[in-house]
């Protein structure tokens, strides 16, 4: 049954994100955007590294296709924020696929304690086999252990170097709004076997911690636009938690869903 109510609820889920619009990071700067995703599906320098990443050591919530849109967002968000810094255009281009290759690499060691670290070293490895300047590959691997919330960064004396990092981290946390909801929660629970009833029991508590996720953005394109991915995915949280809560009081039947067919 529990298999079921989590389905439910996903399902709710999905229906409450389809009524919220586009954010408007995506509207405001398609163009980069789709940069990013033509860079992502084929430049050389990408599909090797891709053929480093082992799907079975990522964590199932935050596997290959989290990793790939926190790389394209990241790489957006070096696009647009770059002219405002004075970054030329040669070295836009190293900062750009360095932002997607450490959104690849971000969540490797995601399955470990202290994942960011572990993660940026592992990452290291694989960016010294796939032929990354030393520059560059530190500038990865500082982002790498720069991209957890609530925790001090390492700061950058470099304007390049900062950028990555700080676009790696708001592209990560962008995913905490409405696809927290629709997917990640659903896949985190599932593999965890997590009764509803904990799950309802600490709900209020995760939701107050994302609505904190606000005040953290570090691009001025991720303070600008950030905040509004939060808010949609908690819109969704408050709606999903009533729903559980009608459920535990016996208000709510799971089978007068009709995705569910049960």
């Amino acid at each position: 049954m529990i298999n079921a109510i989590y389905q439910f609820l996903q399902a709710r889920a999905r229906e409450m994100a389809l009524t919220l619009p586009k954010p408007a990071f995506y509207s405001f700067h398609d163009a980069a955007i789709r940069r990013a995703d033509e860079t992502l599906s084929s430049h050389a320098v990408i599909k090797k590294c891709r053929a480093y990443l082992d799907a079975s050591q990522l964590e199932c919530a935050h596997g290959l296709c989290h990793c790939e849109a926190v790389a394209r967002d990241a790489g957006a968000l070096v696009l647009i924020e770059a002219s405002a810094k004075g970054i030329h255009a040669e070295e836009l281009d190293q900062l750009f696929l360095a932002a997607e290759l450490a959104g690849l690499l971000h969540d490797t060691k995601r399955k470990e304690k202290d994942h960011a670290l572990l993660g940026s070293i592992e990452a290291d490895k694989i960016l010294s086999a796939i032929g990354i300047a030393d520059r560059y590959r530190k500038f990865i691997t500082d982002a790498i252990r720069n991209h957890e919330a609530f925790k001090e960064a390492l700061d950058s004396d470099s304007v390049g170097g900062r950028l990555v990092s700080d676009s790696l981290y708001d592209a990560d946390k962008f995913r905490w709004g409405p696809e927290n909801f629709t997917t990640t929660l659903w896949i985190m629970v599932e593999d965890r076997s997590t009764p509803i009833e904990t799950l309802h029991q600490t709900f209020r508590e995760n939701m107050k911690k994302i609505e904190r996720i606000k005040d953290t953005f570090r691009t001025a394109t991720g303070k600008r636009h950030g905040p509004e991915f939060i808010d949609q995915g908690i819109t969704i949280g408050n709606a999903i938690f009533e729903e559980m809560s009608a459920i535990l009081k016996g208000d709510a039947s799971v089978n007068s869903h009709p995705e569910n067919g049960l």
